[in-house]
């Protein structure tokens, strides 16, 4: 699904990171954790074509094909979604007028009424006010709910590829596991991610298949659950 080779990526002329090699297969929930300023957001960015971000050298190839140089609609065409740590307030655009314009703009058919109805049965699974969905894109959403948001856009956009940034930031342990449970029923189907985080919480509920650790724009290490477990037990000091 995902292949990234010897990625080197700089911003405002300082390398951030520095020879990245990660895969994620189709239907995998794989882990990215890492201190504070250990490149996961950067590497997050740089997937989904933030300018700021500038490849030096490298290759992400996606669902077989190299996007290095895509633009961040034409990578969303190809079926990557980001779930953003700080999603912000977009005045005057509903949910249902973005929605009914990212599908529209992959060339689908969809009925306006039709994708009302989901959203309001998708909103009701994500245990969010009806009256929020009618408002502009999180205008006056709390942290949760604007989180629950993103997971009901993807619920509706069926992405290939999930990069959920730092989700848990800001959320209570319900609505962690609400959101927990939504992510892994999509990884069932075959939707893959990449979930970025710097704690362990989060992955009680939302359990990995594999763990990579990043530190100082580098790999550190790789494995299963038992890094979860050491990182809980130790923290990152053991990779000083």
């Amino acid at each position: 699904m995902l292949k990234i080779q010897k990625l080197r990526v700089k911003i405002e002329g300082k390398e951030i990171l520095k020879g990245i090699d990660l895969e994620i297969d189709e239907g995998e929930v794989l882990a990215l954790m890492g201190p504070n300023g250990s490149g996961k957001s950067s590497l997050a960015n740089t997937l989904i074509g933030n300018s700021k971000f500038e490849v030096e050298s490298g290759e992400i190839m996606f669902v077989g094909k190299k996007i290095n140089g895509l633009k961040p609609d034409e990578r969303a065409k190809l079926g990557i979604l980001m779930s953003f740590q700080y999603p912000v307030a977009i005045s005057g655009v509903t949910v249902r007028e973005m929605l009914l314009a990212s599908l529209r703009g992959r060339g689908l058919t969809v009925s306006a009424l039709e994708l009302k109805k989901q959203i309001a049965e998708e909103g009701e699974r994500l245990h969010i006010e009806g009256h929020l969905l009618t408002r502009s894109i999180n205008e006056g959403f709390s942290g949760g709910e604007k989180k629950k948001l993103e997971i009901l856009q993807m619920r509706i956009l069926k992405p290939k590829l999930l990069i959920l940034d730092e989700v848990d930031s800001g959320l209570d342990i319900d609505a962690l596991a609400l959101i927990a449970k939504n992510v892994d029923e999509m990884a069932k189907t075959g939707m893959s991610v990449l979930v970025i985080t710097h704690y362990q919480r989060l992955l009680r509920y939302l359990v990995p298949d594999r763990v990579v650790v990043m530190k100082n724009g580098v790999v550190v290490d790789r494995g299963g659950k038992e890094i979860v477990d050491k990182l809980e037990k130790q923290g990152y000091k053991s990779y000083e």
